[in-house]
């Protein structure tokens, strides 16, 4: 009897927890608040979802009021009439995923509301002025991949690449260091968005390092480690850079970590030869040359270039690491014929005064954004990394608005050109985070916002950050059992690098060891 009266208790329990969740945040048609005090300010909210133009496709923008109540109403909205109204006692807005993607899908190239109600301790209602951002006519690449990791300085336990359903909240591994006996891994690259065409470096001190190439659901094991890498737009090449990195620590400054490039230069693997290639054009040794990328037509490789100022390779100089300038240049490619021209100067470290790095095209070829910064290779450890747009029928160059006083860096496109996904450290100057940006055709960038998040807290306590964000059509198609397979496996495809520079010696201590990237 006495256990029957504890099971009652308990369900009761049970029911009353439900309800009080369920008043937390409710999804109704329509909420009618008729008597109301007008406020003549926008609330303030958590993300700063205001102002901005988003995708129809993009998942929910949940966020936090901050404004002091006891009950909160949000009644969503486009000027075509269709709308969501969220009722809330904690001021956390989780807006229903079906409806918001109807809703959204209905009004392209409209505005959206958000008119958000207030209800005060002495039981009246405060409206403020609307939120209003814009829907635009053109959709995001439905999925991103990034790698997700802690904001250490030299050592890692866990690290991941990740990717995420942009139409909703769905995540899912790619690949887990833990897989193979928590080996770092990094620079994934697909060809023209597609995700059934990928690499991934991969480091490890019990497997080697390598360059997993995944094809649909086939994976084969490159016996080297690749840097920073591009495909070819016909997919017959992928360039990539092989570099010989440092980490180094300051006393003072806002971001204490810094890297040095000691050595580097560019190559590129032919897939159908399974062989690697280089050309002094983008290999002098008397430079550095990093972060390949490719015209769209696939008619020029672009990448970056400073003059080595040491003659020691090896060793972190005291001095002049804050003199290393990188300027921006090209070189004509022909894949058919595999020949290769001379390299020329696009824009000079000498014009701008800063180092140029991470040149991406739009995948249409009209403009190309980049890093600059102070100095050096690294822009994610530089707070004055900021992003630049090229106009490319112009030549003309500028500084993007969107730029925030923390560091700008790693940047991609969507496939129609629309859409730049990010790295900034924006929020906190610490944590980097995936930011989306609308580039109009004229190549206005729009205010910039946050990846979306099911829970609108999820950034106050997450302590990993968002790294090399890359857009993609659709979800990564090799199961990552198979990536981790091949990660482990002896067999792999060998070849002969035509390079003595800037590699790693055996027995020493590799540059992974010592950055992260």
């Amino acid at each position: 009897m006495m256990k029957k009266r504890y099971g009652y208790l308990i369900l009761i329990c049970v029911v009353a927890a439900t309800a009080a969740g369920l008043w937390r945040t409710l999804c109704k048609d329509t909420v009618s608040v008729e008597d109301y005090t007008s406020v003549s300010r926008m609330p303030t909210i958590k993300p700063d979802y205001a102002g901005t133009v988003i995708p129809a496709n993009i998942a929910p923008l949940n966020f936090m009021v901050l404004e002091s109540g006891t009950e909160y109403l949000v009644k969503i909205h486009s000027a075509n009439g269709q709308g969501v109204d969220v009722l809330s006692r904690t001021g956390k807005i989780k807006i229903p995923v079906r409806r918001w993607n109807s809703m959204l899908r209905a009004s392209r190239g409209q505005k959206l509301f958000f008119d958000v109600y207030v209800k005060s301790g002495n039981g009246i209602w405060n409206r403020y002025e609307s939120i209003i951002n814009t829907i635009a006519r053109e959709d995001i690449d439905s999925y991103l991949v990034y790698r997700l990791m802690k904001p250490i300085h030299n050592w890692w336990k866990t690290i991941s690449i990740c990717q995420r359903n942009l139409t909703n909240f769905g995540k899912s591994v790619v690949l887990d260091g833990k897989s193979f006996n928590n080996g770092c891994l990094n620079c994934h690259t697909f060809l023209n968005n597609e995700p059934n065409c990928m690499t991934i470096g991969v480091r490890s001190a019990t497997y080697g390092s390598a360059t997993l190439f995944a094809e649909n659901e086939r994976v084969s094991k490159i016996g080297i480690k690749w840097g920073y890498a591009a495909w070819h737009p016909s997919g017959t090449v992928v360039a990539y850079s092989m570099n010989k990195v440092r980490q180094f620590f300051h006393r003072t400054t806002m971001d204490i970590r810094d890297v040095i490039d000691l050595d580097s230069a560019l190559c590129y693997y032919v897939v159908d030869t399974q062989t690697v290639k280089s050309n002094p054009g983008i290999a002098d040794k008397n430079r550095l040359e990093s972060y390949p990328t490719w015209s769209p037509d696939g008619k020029y490789l672009y990448f970056c270039s400073a003059p080595i100022l040491w003659t020691d390779r090896d060793t972190v100089p005291p001095r002049r690491y804050d003199e290393v300038k990188y300027d921006l240049r090209r070189i004509s490619y022909d894949a058919e014929t595999d020949l290769w021209g001379e390299p020329e100067t696009v824009l000079s470290a000498d014009q701008t005064g800063l180092s140029i790095l991470v040149p991406r095209f739009t995948p249409d070829g009209r403009f190309m954004i980049f890093c600059m910064c102070e100095y050096g290779c690294f822009p994610i450890y530089q707070v004055s990394s900021d992003l630049y747009l090229m106009d490319m029928q112009t030549g003309k160059y500028r500084k993007l608005a969107i730029n925030s006083r923390f560091a700008e860096s790693w940047h991609s496109f969507s496939s129609n050109s629309r859409w730049m996904a990010f790295s900034s450290k924006r929020r906190d100057g610490l944590f980097t985070r995936t930011y989306f940006s609308y580039i109009d055709e004229n190549g206005k960038a729009y205010k910039p916002f946050v990846l979306p998040q099911k829970d609108p807290t999820y950034y106050d306590s997450a302590l990993q950050t968002y790294s090399v964000p890359e857009l993609i059509k659709g979800p990564v198609k090799v199961a990552p059992r198979a990536l981790a397979r091949a990660a482990r496996q002896a067999d792999k495809i060998e070849v002969d690098i035509p390079l003595t520079r800037a590699t790693i010696k055996a027995g020493s201590s590799e540059p992974w060891q010592q950055v992260q990237r």
